[in-house]
């Protein structure tokens, strides 16, 4: 059983901290906005004796740290992706099976154009393949700057009733708590950055029919930022895409509903091939 925090300084600036634990297949967990590799702790925690999961913080966030030369318009989901390559080849794996939520489904999908050969499969929650339309892109780019100016409590507020169910907003817990100090602690810089990446990104639902990889669809059924609809309609156009609805949950389904988002996963890893 691997249970490690390493720090790895990686070739383009940008220090990476990754989290270790478990054993077997390795899957890669890459954390929504504006959070961190911890957002994982429950599917670490749940699934490490069967599955060995790698939880980074992207450049910037948690506990890794930006290039110095890092600007806001210094804004590409590519380069996270490349980041996340060669941290990979720093710890010795070269397949894995891509986790992400939301802004990490994102990630992903550049992860899969950049460096196909290395994802065994997806799990992907609560994102789209859809690029930002013009009105929402213009909205990210608006954020941006006033967080460099004004910090990061003008996104929190209004983001925690979009990014939450009903009985979590009603009742949150310790977790939740949490989990909204990490996203007021973000750097305003990486946050500013992430969401200029996130307008520019390209759309990929051409691409889902050519996606021909074992996939799991995880959304919970409050989300109203990526609706179950939507996914629905992506696993529809992937070859071998399933999607699951997770009740009791909103747009943070493995954070809401760890018990059934976890059972899924462990459904879903058990019938792949070690990568």
């Amino acid at each position: 059983m691997t249970d490690s925090e390493l720090t790895i300084a990686l070739s383009r600036g940008s220090t990476l901290f990754v989290r270790q634990y478990g054993r077997g297949i390795p899957v890669l967990c890459v954390h929504g906005f504006p959070l961190d590799h911890s957002m994982w702790r429950q599917q670490w925690e749940g699934l490490g004796d069967q599955f060995l999961f790698l939880a980074p913080d992207l450049a910037g966030f948690g506990r890794s740290i930006l290039a110095d030369d890092t600007q806001a318009t210094d804004a590409s989901l590519e380069s996270d992706a490349d980041d996340l390559a060669e941290l990979l080849d720093r710890m010795g794996h070269a397949r894995v099976v891509f986790c992400g939520l939301s802004m990490g489904g994102y990630v992903g999908w550049q992860f899969w154009r950049r460096h196909p050969a290395r994802v065994a499969g997806f799990v992907l929650c609560d994102t789209r393949a859809a690029a930002d339309t013009p009105e929402v892109a213009r909205g990210r780019r608006v954020m941006a700057e006033r967080i460099l100016k004004e910090g990061m409590e003008i996104l929190v507020e209004p983001m925690l009733p979009r990014l939450f169910s009903n009985a979590t907003l009603t009742a949150p817990d310790a977790r939740i708590f949490g989990l909204i100090q990490r996203m007021r602690s973000c750097s305003p810089l990486a946050a500013a950055r992430v969401l200029m990446a996130m307008a520019n990104r390209p759309d990929m639902e051409a691409l889902l029919p050519t996606i021909d990889l074992p996939t799991l669809l995880l959304c919970g059924e409050e989300d109203v930022i990526t609706p179950p609809a939507e996914m629905q309609q992506m696993a529809a156009r992937m070859p071998q895409a399933k999607l699951q609805r997770i009740p009791s949950a909103g747009h943070l389904a493995p954070v809401e509903n760890a018990a059934l988002v976890n059972r899924a996963i462990r459904e879903f890893l058990d019938r792949l091939p070690q990568p």
